[in-house]
């Protein structure tokens, strides 16, 4: 599959108001000596149509900032908004058809299941949410992500970068306002990572989705629109129309 990345940032004329939402958000992990404040009152806001970056040194509470804004987990304190919900208030069967719904999820392990094929794996979201997805509706992803010609192979006869493919394909196939991936081109060579990089920036800028990722690599956070750095569960810097070079420069200072 041959991509080609076009990175865009959002001119400020056309900014939409925000499609994910924390204010005052905390989360602490374990207890007693052990705890450990992962996030520590992050008030920030992901606006609608552009690409967001999260970076920071290992254990600045990325993956907890994701999980949190896409209600996978709950904050001890604050507030979460996805859209017009408030995501804090609500129960888990809720929680989960707010997710199936508005979200979709990419992440560095593909998630998918073995003994399905490619096409069952994009349609389970859909299954799930009790919905009968269309075959055609499924081919149609599947052939948007280079893979029309593997909907019947199973995960074990595809390459990391398929696999991450069929994982964008599911992510997509429920028509998200918002994508949320985590560190998902990890994985991944570095041409299948560029396929999928290209990939999650055509779901902006040609489909005009949100997307928040969580990601380790400068090259991946400078195709974002704009790079949200953390460190000790705070927001420490805040970078728009990143390159490649000025992210690693932030991200040294921030390890230093």
């Amino acid at each position: 599959m041959t991509t080609t990345l076009h990175p865009r940032p959002v001119p400020p004329a056309v900014r939409r108001a925000a499609a994910v939402e924390l204010r005052e958000v905390a989360k602490t992990h374990g207890a007693g000596d052990g705890r450990v404040a992962a996030l520590d009152g992050v008030t920030l806001a992901f606006e609608a149509g552009a690409a967001t970056a999260i970076m920071g040194p290992s254990d600045s509470g990325k993956t907890t900032l994701l999980q949190c804004a896409a209600g996978l987990d709950r904050p001890d304190r604050g507030s979460v908004r996805l859209g017009d919900i408030e995501l804090t208030g609500l129960g888990e069967r809720a929680l989960a058809r707010l997710r199936r719904r508005r979200a979709g999820f990419v992440f560095q392990a593909f998630n998918l299941l073995p003994s399905l094929t490619a096409e069952q794996n994009v349609a389970l979201p859909l299954r799930l949410a009790g919905e009968r997805p269309r075959r055609r509706d499924v081919r149609a992803a599947l052939a948007r992500v280079g893979l029309a010609d593997r909907a019947r192979h199973r995960p074990a006869q595809l390459s990391g970068g398929q696999q991450q493919r069929v994982a964008i394909a599911r992510a997509l196939i429920g028509d998200p306002e918002v994508i949320f991936a985590d560190e998902p081109t990890g994985a991944l060579d570095r041409a299948s990572a560029r396929d999928v990089l290209a990939l999650l920036r055509a779901a902006v800028v040609e489909q005009g989705r949100t997307l928040v990722v969580v990601t380790h690599d400068p090259v991946v956070a400078a195709h974002a629109d704009r790079v949200v750095f953390l460190a000790d569960g705070r927001v420490a810097d805040d970078l728009a129309a990143p390159t490649a070079e000025a992210v690693a420069e932030r991200m040294t200072a921030l390890e230093a």
